[in-house]
């Protein structure tokens, strides 16, 4: 952790600044919690009130947004400089290159200049790794990965033969990237019989996949994930589908076999998809969505099986009347009898 001037900070964020410039910043916090000597944001006006109130030292805002008791810096994206001034405080830790002792490196395999590569990692054959990659203790690479600049594996995060990552390629602890799609055909006694996962897993440039989610490999062609598209905890991409650029896929989110995701989609947590779906740019599912069918871009799904979410709404507001609805109906006398008697 690291403390600068407000006066510094500013500039570094290219932010306005109204108040005391010499103000020493040391952290940063939620609007509610922060204290003295920290740095928070207002980006949702629901929070617009607290920040009259808040024990910050400094608050990110929006251009007009009204003055208060405790400095602003005033720029157009509250949210994202708030994340900046995260990295400014609090950097990340640093790893000088170096191989460790007791990593095992195929003869075979290439590992670009600057590399720190930590304990206990295994490196296959023919493996390539670009420039200042970092593969922290217990890496996998089996034999035949490519990945790219500044590669970072976090430890217990495995790569299966053959995969292809491109440059700024984030994977968090426990990541699997290649293993085995869900694939098996039936024999005629009814049991299985697992059908070869040979295609790999390709995935562009400055994709981040977090903590203990899966990507696996295809039957045949590839499982392909576009640049800047973001996986989060627990993710299944299942065989053969494919994620478009900058889409986000939220924590539980799971793509059954040959998905097709488009660009800039959001699929909000614990979202399923069916298998061979096609899901189109720009769309939204909302979280615990299900769905079965193909969505059309630009549209906001919710519900199982998932629909219109303004439908989704309405039919919601309903159910939650059906006992009120149904008292509003006679119940029918045990012995009525009908007219024709």
């Amino acid at each position: 952790m690291r403390s600068m001037k407000l006066y510094d900070l500013a500039t570094h964020l290219g932010a306005t600044l109204h108040g005391d410039g010499e103000t020493e910043i040391t952290g940063v916090a939620g609007i509610e919690e922060a204290a003295a000597g920290q740095i928070t944001f207002v980006s949702n006006p629901r929070y617009a009130a607290a920040a009259r109130t808040t024990q910050a030292s400094a608050v990110l805002v929006a251009p007009d947004f009204p003055e208060i008791a405790a400095a602003t810096l005033r720029l157009a994206n509250p949210d994202l400089a708030f994340a900046h001034a995260i990295a400014l405080l609090h950097p990340s830790p640093v790893f000088p290159p170096g191989i460790h002792p007791t990593a095992v490196i195929d003869p075979g395999a290439t590992i670009g200049p600057g590399a720190h590569i930590g304990a206990y990692a295994v490196v296959g054959n023919s493996v390539r790794i670009g420039e200042r990659a970092v593969l922290l203790p217990h890496v996998v690479l089996y034999p035949g990965v490519t990945a790219g600049r500044d590669f970072f594996a976090h430890a217990h995060a495995v790569v299966r033969e053959g995969c292809v990552l491109g440059d700024r390629v984030i994977l968090q602890n426990g990541v699997v990237v290649g293993g085995d799609g869900f694939g098996f055909a039936k024999r005629d006694d009814g049991s299985w019989h697992k059908i070869p996962q040979s295609g790999p897993v390709r995935i562009g440039n400055d994709v981040e996949i977090q903590a203990n989610a899966c990507i696996d490999r295809a039957s045949i062609g590839a499982t392909v994930i576009a640049d800047g598209a973001k996986i989060d905890n627990l993710v299944q991409v299942g065989h053969g589908s494919s994620v478009g650029e900058h889409t986000l896929l939220c924590a539980q989110v799971g793509l059954a076999g040959s998905t097709e995701v488009g660009r800039n989609v959001v699929l909000a947590g614990q979202v399923g998809v069916a298998g061979h779906c096609r899901i189109g740019d720009g769309a939204v599912a909302t979280a615990q969505s299900g769905i079965p069918n193909d969505v059309a871009p630009g549209k906001i799904v919710s519900g199982y099986p998932a629909i219109d979410n303004r439908q989704w709404l309405r039919a919601s507001a309903v159910f939650q009347r059906l006992p009120e609805l149904l008292r509003r109906f006679p119940k029918k006398k045990q012995n009525e009898r009908s007219i024709e008697e």
